[in-house]
């Protein structure tokens, strides 16, 4: 399909919100730049830290029997919650993810934002979502679900950029077509010889692994040893240049 395709906002999920984007925030150098009062009537709450000009949001349930909780507890905590693409259609990417069996899951419309959920299940491992915000073609222009100022929050002292996800199945080649059909992104090979879909602002990379699931998150940072010893520090299980925190893999790279 036509038109521009970007990763703009990647989901996280956690039981509870703090400490977990509090621990994201300090260890990552992020600043939180919105919560969004919208996200309560789905039994949520959330926080966003701009990356760059990739959002990093994590939702936790407050009630009961929301699809988040049930997210965490067939997962076992372990995976990311939403993979958001920003682009020129929203509908015309959610009618061809419905010509191939992919379910709508929710629209959300709220002006000049107008966004397309599809159904995880279908989708397999996380949901993806496709999103247009009028007038706002520009990456770094007005994008609602992240506040009025986002921008003014984008700090880069410590964490540069959010360049890769990782996404683990018993079947990474057939994930990797069956995402990359969705999302209209052609299926290559990173380095290591592994099904990638490659967009201009991020990549995703598919590996061998138990479960379908979103399994980590690849950063540049300016000084990977500290904020190895930052995640140390908040009791983060750290090994190699990584460490494990709200059910992904946080990588780092310079």
């Amino acid at each position: 399909m036509a038109g521009y395709m970007r990763l703009r906002q990647i989901c996280l999920v956690a039981p509870k919100l703090e400490p977990v984007i509090s621990d994201i925030a300090g260890i990552m150098g992020l600043n939180e730049c919105f919560r969004d009062g919208n996200v309560a009537k789905y039994g949520l709450e959330n926080a966003l830290l701009p990356v760059d000009t990739i959002l990093l949001e994590v939702v936790a349930p407050f009630q009961p029997g929301t699809a988040a909780g049930r997210f965490i507890d067939k997962n076992g905590g372990r995976g990311g919650y939403m993979a958001i693409f920003c682009c020129d259609d929203p509908d015309a990417y959610g009618k061809r993810a419905n010509e191939m069996g992919v379910r709508t899951a929710n629209v959300i419309t709220h002006a000049p934002y107008h966004g397309v959920q599809l159904h995880p299940r279908d989708c397999r491992a996380a949901f993806i979502e496709f999103n247009h915000t009028e007038g706002s073609d520009d990456i770094l222009g007005t994008y609602p679900p992240a506040g009025p100022d986002w921008q003014k929050s984008i700090a880069k002292d410590v964490t540069l950029a959010l360049t890769d996800v990782e996404m683990e199945s018993p079947e990474p080649e057939v994930l990797a077509a069956h995402w990359g059909k969705i999302i209209g992104v052609s299926v290559s090979r990173n380095a290591k010889g592994e099904p990638e879909l490659k967009l201009p602002n991020a990549s995703f990379h598919f590996v061998k692994g138990p479960a379908d699931l979103m399994s980590g998150l690849t950063f540049k940072v300016a000084d990977i040893a500290k904020v190895r010893e930052a995640a140390r520090a908040k009791g983060c299980k750290v090994a190699g240049d990584g460490f494990d925190l709200c059910g992904v893999r946080f990588s780092l790279t310079v």
